[in-house]
């Protein structure tokens, strides 16, 4: 699971060179929307998005050429917002690139960041989006527990990307960690740091019980939830990927700390919810 603009395309060429012997044995996602090609990025901020017909066909007759592949299997719009989505066009455009054989079937990316409740919302109405992809995670749970209800009553698969919070749970990130202003987990402030390791502390018996670390606690906890499709963690190494390969190994968690886990999200959210990014009218 990737998308055109990460590393400007070097992300798709790298997946391409590495299965290119192998394309039926994998699943490959890509999205599109930015237009990096033509535009300078500067900081974080968003490049201009494209969903134009044109823009689309441009954009996916590339990623087919960088990943070495006659379709995708799942093709995305990267971070739509709420007028993207209310677009009939740019699903009727998918639609024919389906008809084509080109791509197989599309997904709803939300973001950047956490939130983007109803855009999410509003793309499980659209016929033939197959999934909706957003930041989920045992430390974040909003909005993802209304979209995960939502996706299994729309029969919409739920894509979960983060799922380490961003380094906290997998012990990356800890209270000495200084995050560079060029990582895109810069937006992440000291605060929210020290706030999430003390979180990490109260579900640690949870995941000591369960002969878990936190991390292998934190991805059953996402499995064990019916609706979610897959989890997408990012990887660096060989190792990584097959530590978290591993974790999915048929053994879920017990309703009984499922259920406590709850409770204690939802003490965390009521004494202090984080915020939401959503669309501005």
């Amino acid at each position: 699971e990737t998308a055109d603009m990460y590393g400007k395309g070097k992300s798709e060429k790298l997946i391409g060179e590495v299965f290119s012997g192998m394309r039926n044995e994998v699943v490959i996602s890509t999205k599109y929307s930015y237009d990096f090609e033509n535009v300078d990025q500067i900081g974080h901020k968003e490049l201009p998005q494209r969903f134009d017909p044109e823009f689309t066909n441009r954009a996916l007759k590339n990623s087919l050429a960088r990943l070495q592949t006659d379709y995708i299997d799942v093709y995305g719009l990267h971070n739509p917002k709420l007028r993207h989505i209310h677009d009939d066009t740019i699903f009727q455009t998918l639609d024919g690139l389906i008809g084509e054989g080109k791509i197989k079937t599309y997904q709803v990316a939300l973001g950047p960041a956490i939130g983007w409740t109803e855009e999410g919302i509003e793309a499980m109405e659209r016929k033939n989006v197959s999934a909706v992809q957003t930041v989920y995670n045992i430390l974040e749970q909003t909005p993802g527990n209304e979209l995960i209800e939502r996706g299994a009553e729309k029969d919409v698969g739920i894509l979960v990307r983060v799922p380490d919070a961003s380094g906290i749970l997998t012990g990356k990130v800890n209270e000495n960690t200084k995050i560079d202003e060029k990582d895109h987990r810069s937006v992440r402030k000291g605060e929210w740091i020290k706030a999430s390791l003390k979180k990490v502390e109260q579900i640690r018996p949870i995941a000591e019980r369960n002969d878990l670390s936190i991390i292998e606690l934190a991805i059953k906890f996402i499995i064990s939830k019916n609706s979610i499709s897959s989890v997408l963690p990012t990887v660096i190494s060989e190792e990584e990927i097959e530590q978290f390969a591993a974790m999915s190994d048929g053994n879920y968690i017990n309703s009984s700390d499922m259920k406590e886990i709850d409770e204690l999200y939802n003490s965390w959210w009521q004494e202090s919810p984080y915020e939401l990014k959503a669309t501005v009218q």
